[in-house]
């Protein structure tokens, strides 16, 4: 026992010579290591010296500093996993064990030379499975962190305070529309829950108790349909907020396995990330009055929506329909918003239209394909009729001025 003592005893004599010899030899084997920052090569030193220094504390006793191998990282900073990858890091711990193998036989006794390298072989596994440790529990905390930081940014989206500083934090999470000119649509839906998850929910489509997982699996998704996207569950509502795509109902369509039951909102396409305000308004406007409308599709366009919006309240709604459809109605001499008042009032019939006004069918049909022409929406269509009355409705009520463009 009065040998082994002695011999960790020489081995500690050699540890100053043992961590300079392994910094020279990462310098001279290893390319990427000279490209680091002073202060970098300066933390691994720190980690190369502790770690040659906790071999002899555990050389010397083994059983009572068995944990010694999984806290040689501790004397790094947080920021040392980000600077170098575990691949990296064990080169770091082969250059290092090499080091000492190919050294101590010129600093120790060769009878302690085979003591000393059956040890060192036995505590560079130790190690080797510490520093897996350490880079996956950084994993874990910046994936905690980035769930973190994007539940923040769509929450920012949503209550109209996105600025310069949200791309930059966008960015950090893989966005690529950071320079501002990349299109934005916010979808709304129901989120996953267990109880809604069925046999058929492709993998990764969780419930809350696994937000993160499904925020990963809806944004990856996305990123193979050749969109960028920021998710959240935010009560029993998940928001995507999609960019990079001018046609987000297309995307949308390979994302709706993994929301929840019920409709899903798709909010108008904005200019960058900083307007998105405007489409999470419209899409949450139109999840919750999607009721009104039990046959609408799945997705669904806040902007199909604007007639059940208007009537659960939505001011954005009923000033959208005044103003893109009632009003360009009465230009001029007002005579489409005659004919097409006229042809809903007739129960949609163009003879009794042609009738109740003293002109020829033909002449109907032709106004009211200039009403399709001028505002999107064709009266011969039940669906767009019903937008068209609401429309009309809402324009008498607010009452803009004949002819103006808008309210």
């Amino acid at each position: 026992m009065a040998g082994h003592a002695a011999r960790a005893e020489r081995l500690q004599g050699a540890t100053g010579a043992l961590a300079t010899a392994a910094m020279a030899a990462m310098d001279a084997e290893l390319p990427w290591f000279g490209e680091l920052s002073a202060q970098d090569r300066s933390w691994i030193g720190l980690v190369a010296q502790s770690g040659i220094s906790a071999f002899v504390e555990w050389f010397r006793d083994p059983g009572a500093h068995s944990s010694m191998p999984t806290r040689i990282f501790g004397s790094a900073p947080r920021e040392f996993t980000r600077v170098i990858s575990l691949h990296q890091t064990v080169d770091l711990v082969r250059t290092t064990i090499e080091t000492i193998e190919n050294t101590i036989g010129t600093l120790l006794p060769p009878d302690d030379v085979p003591i000393v390298h059956e040890a060192i072989q036995r505590y560079a596994r130790e190690v080797a499975f510490a520093a897996a440790t350490v880079y996956a529990q950084a994993a874990e905390m910046r994936g905690a962190w980035d769930a973190r930081l994007e539940a923040l940014l769509v929450d920012s989206v949503i209550r109209g305070e996105a600025d310069e500083s949200v791309r930059s934090r966008a960015s950090a999470l893989g966005w690529t529309g950071a320079a501002g000119t990349t299109e934005v649509a916010v979808v709304v839906g129901k989120a996953q829950t267990p109880e809604t998850t069925t046999p058929n929910t492709p993998s990764g489509a969780g419930g809350q108790g696994g937000g993160g997982n499904l925020a990963d699996t809806v944004r990856n998704a996305a990123r193979e349909a050749g969109a960028d996207a920021l998710c959240a569950i935010q009560g029993d509502r998940l928001v995507v907020v999609l960019g990079g795509t001018s046609k987000p109902v297309e995307i949308v369509q390979k994302l709706a396995p993994w929301f929840g039951p019920g409709p899903i909102v798709v909010g108008p396409v904005v200019k960058d990330l900083t307007a998105a305000v405007t489409s999470a308004r419209a899409a949450i406007a139109g999840l919750r009055a999607a009721a009104a409308w039990p046959d609408a599709p799945r997705p669904v366009q806040a902007d199909e929506l604007l007639p059940e919006r208007s009537l659960s309240g939505d001011g954005h709604a009923r000033r959208q329909l005044a103003t893109e459809v009632y009003a360009p109605l009465t230009a001029g001499d007002g005579v489409l918003l005659g004919t097409v008042s006229a042809y809903l009032d007739s129960g949609g019939s163009i003879e009794a239209t042609a009738r109740a006004m003293f002109i020829h069918a033909n002449t109907v049909r032709y106004r009211l394909k200039r009403v399709t022409d001028l505002t999107g929406y064709n009266p011969l269509n039940p669906r767009d009729s019903f937008t068209l009355r609401v429309a009309l409705t809402l324009g008498r009520l607010l009452n803009p001025e004949p002819g103006s463009p808008g309210l």
